[in-house]
């Protein structure tokens, strides 16, 4: 028995949501297969450290089509059992959501000390790891800054303690960090971690509002499915009433 009134509109909105989220799960999917392809094409070294990124992608844009496939067609074919999955799924990754969201902001604190470490790491073995030395020399250039805490991080990186990495230099020439360390004219003077610490803050902000944002249309999608479930319910009690 199809649902009739005001029901209708409810039916429609839900159905419209889920297929829009059908059409992201399977952009996410793409997205995915991109990623690895172009992953592939790296150096070996570089597809170490993004190991893993492609198949997370590909997992949660599988979630999201599975998901939305459930309360897409429950909604058109006003199934109460796809409908109740559907509402079922849905508020396990909301509260999921809710889960690793209060982690994330609780283990903030243990990244940034654990990101302190990892770039004092990187400046005591920036002669000898070639590969921090790629990685620092990358980092002081894309976020100005230069050293972990400050500057004076480098007070070791030559004899005359007063010079710095090339990557330092606001604009790079060959040797411009040579006793460089005391001119804030010619070098970055802001430290990478704080850099860092405020890029992560400001990352963390924006997550914040998208999962806020995200949140609300999933609550409103669980109150739309809950509401069509006691349509599609009730339509049943009318049916077995005429029936009988």
């Amino acid at each position: 028995m199809a649902v009739e009134g005001g029901m209708k509109c409810v039916k429609f909105l839900l159905f419209s949501f889920n297929f829009v989220f059908l059409l992201c799960g399977l952009a996410v999917i793409v997205v995915g297969v991109v990623v690895g392809a172009t992953l592939s094409s790296l150096p070996e070294s570089e597809q170490e450290a993004s190991k893993g990124s492609s198949t997370v992608i590909i997992v949660v844009g599988v979630v999201i089509f599975f998901i939305a496939f459930f309360g897409c067609c429950g909604a058109w074919k006003e199934n109460y059992c796809m409908v109740t999955t559907f509402v079922i799924l849905l508020s396990l990754v909301l509260i999921t959501e809710i889960l690793l969201s209060i982690g994330g902001y609780v283990l903030t604190n243990t990244m940034l000390v654990i990101m302190d470490e990892g770039l004092q790491e990187m400046i005591s073995e920036y002669e000898t790891n070639e590969e921090f030395k790629d990685g620092m020399d990358k980092m002081q250039q894309m976020l100005k800054c230069c050293g972990g805490v400050n500057v004076s991080d480098w007070v070791d990186f030559q004899a005359d303690g007063i010079s710095v990495p090339d990557s330092c230099c606001r604009n790079i020439t060959l040797n411009c960090g040579i006793g460089a360390m005391n001119n804030g004219n010619e070098i970055y003077t802001r430290a990478c971690g704080t850099a860092l610490e405020n890029l992560i803050k400001l990352v963390r902000c924006w997550f914040g509002v998208a999962a806020l944002v995200i949140a609300f249309i999933e609550i409103l999608a669980v109150v739309f499915a809950c509401t069509l479930m006691r349509g599609i319910h009730k339509g049943y009690e009318n049916q077995e009433v005429s029936l009988s």
